[in-house]
């Protein structure tokens, strides 16, 4: 098998073989399992026998992901318990994210091939896969090209209220939120796409981001394309995928080890409450 985004030598010539990735439609689960198999897939990948893997899934109900150093007092924790809303701290960093009516992936590679040129280098040819199933929709988005520094860093908690380099817009408007986490062998990028907004929800939730702040900052796939096929999406995110790292997905799901040391993590880092309101 060539190395991740690599294309190797065919037998004839102008034809190469094709490297093969696996995709992973999990559907909605639950919050503290969506972060669990994230890591496991990534902890896995980094070994180097599977190749990248990129997974798409849902929310089996809302759920709020804090970065992996964010502050527990960003959020109103007491409007989240009141009303049965998970709280999880996400292995990825970045700013929080009320999670709902949303398409959310995960993106897990070993640091070579197209994934050896650093963390920027990552995102953005990441960016440019999603850059490409979003104008297939028939949307014209932007790509950031600049690093955020000094003051023109965002102070808010509410990560959609920033657009960071290699993240993408629609006419100010952030439409796809990402973090990402390296290890000296492997990444994992986790990534939020909001079909529609919870404004109420949002507002209440991220007590330090104004109203005002939340309704400039974000913006629903549905707001602007009411008739979205999320099936059709997600299709469109794997052939983008597909063309811009010259790969084929192959349908899977989560090994039995994989789901093994999901389910320990689960435990362990994810599940209990005292662990994901520290700090």
């Amino acid at each position: 098998m060539t190395r991740p985004g690599l294309p190797g030598r065919g037998s004839e010539k102008g034809k190469q073989p094709v490297t093969e990735w696996r995709f992973i439609d999990s559907g909605p689960c639950a919050a503290s399992y969506n972060m669990a198999l994230d890591e496991a897939l990534a902890l896995t990948v980094q070994k180097g026998d599977p190749p990248p893997v990129l997974r798409l899934y849902g929310w089996e109900r809302p759920s709020v992901s804090l970065g992996s150093f964010q502050k527990i007092t960003d959020i109103d924790l007491d409007y989240c318990l009141s009303r049965a809303i998970p709280v999880v701290r996400r292995p990825t960093g970045g700013r929080a994210i009320l999670h709902g009516d949303e398409l959310t992936y995960s993106f897990s590679s070993r640091n070579e091939g197209s994934f050896s040129g650093g963390l920027l280098a990552s995102y953005r040819q990441l960016s440019t896969a999603f850059v490409s199933a979003l104008e297939t929709l028939g949307l014209r988005v932007t790509m950031k090209e600049e690093r955020e520094t000094g003051r023109n860093l965002s102070r808010s908690p509410l990560c959609f209220r920033s657009t960071s380099y290699g993240e993408i817009s629609h006419e100010g408007r952030k439409l796809v939120g990402s973090a990402q986490k390296r290890w000296k062998h492997g990444l994992l990028q986790q990534g939020s796409i909001p079909y529609s907004v919870d404004e109420e929800g949002t507002k209440r939730i991220f007590a330090h981001a104004s109203s005002t702040q939340a309704e400039e900052a974000m913006t629903g796939l549905r707001d602007l394309l009411p008739g979205l096929d999320p099936a059709a999406f997600r299709e469109a995110i794997k052939s983008s995928f597909e063309k811009t790292f010259r790969v084929t997905f192959r349908c899977s799901v989560p090994s039995p080890e994989e789901e093994c040391l999901a389910r320990e993590l689960e435990a362990q880092r994810y599940l209990p409450r005292d662990r994901v309101l520290q700090a």
